[in-house]
């Protein structure tokens, strides 16, 4: 637990964001001293904002989506995830809130190899302990144009075909919050350019909000919102 949550903070957390950050500091260990990550960054989110988050390579982009998603915690500060206080978790209670209310997609697509395509998308369902989790994940993979390939394995997909059985993965729980950390960085652009328009069009569809971390800057202008970050900080 964060030594410096209270109640009475927690208490004024306003509802209408989905996601709040407050002062985020992350700071790592290495030979020449302590690193600075993350320095003082506050962020408020609203119910299907699209907002990027873009910057040079090092301005600590995906360490501060990893924070407000709850895969890393804060060496300071706080995070409110749809009115729940992330840094006031256990990693148990980070990752049942991950698994109810988060979808995630990777660069590297993230997918499990022995898993058919349907059987990924099938997987969050599953541990949620969903008894429709094969309809409801064959209907997803039909929404991204994959019904034919959903047998087939990870090996066996194209980089495209792979991150649309992600995007497909990420949405099936129809999250509050969807994170996406360069989602189009190892496409090609003509490849790139379709799976950011499909991802854009099921955030539209699901109502889900979206926080995008981008280089593309024509995916980042597609968003309502952009944020940049230089040095660990919000420039």
């Amino acid at each position: 637990m964060n030594s410096n949550a209270t109640p009475s903070v927690a208490a004024t957390i306003d509802r209408t964001q989905v996601l709040k950050a407050e002062h985020l500091c992350k700071q790592v260990s290495s030979p020449e001293g302590v690193l600075t990550i993350v320095d003082d960054v506050s962020l408020q989110v609203c119910p299907g904002e699209t907002v990027a988050v873009t910057g040079p390579s090092g301005a600590g982009k995906s360490t501060l989506l990893a924070l407000l998603a709850g895969l890393d915690v804060p060496t300071s500060g706080r995070v409110w995830l749809d009115g729940e206080d992330l840094t006031a978790l256990d990693e148990d209670g980070r990752a049942r809130l991950r698994a109810e209310r988060v979808g995630f997609v990777f660069q590297s697509f993230h997918l499990l190899p022995a898993l058919t395509a349907l059987e990924n998308v099938m997987l969050p369902l599953e541990l949620a302990g969903r008894g429709d989790a094969r309809a409801a994940a064959s209907a997803a993979l039909a929404g991204v144009g994959l019904a034919a390939r959903a047998r087939h394995y990870p090996r066996q997909l194209s980089g495209g075909e792979q991150q649309r059985v992600a995007i497909a993965r990420a949405f099936v729980t129809r999250p509050a919050v969807l994170f996406a950390d360069e989602p189009t960085g190892n496409l090609d652009a003509a490849t790139g350019a379709r799976v950011g328009e499909l991802l854009f069009e099921l955030n539209a569809s699901v109502r889900t909000t979206l926080v995008l971390v981008t280089h593309d800057r024509e995916l980042a202008g597609r968003c309502g919102r952009v944020v940049r970050m230089a040095a660990g900080r919000i420039a």
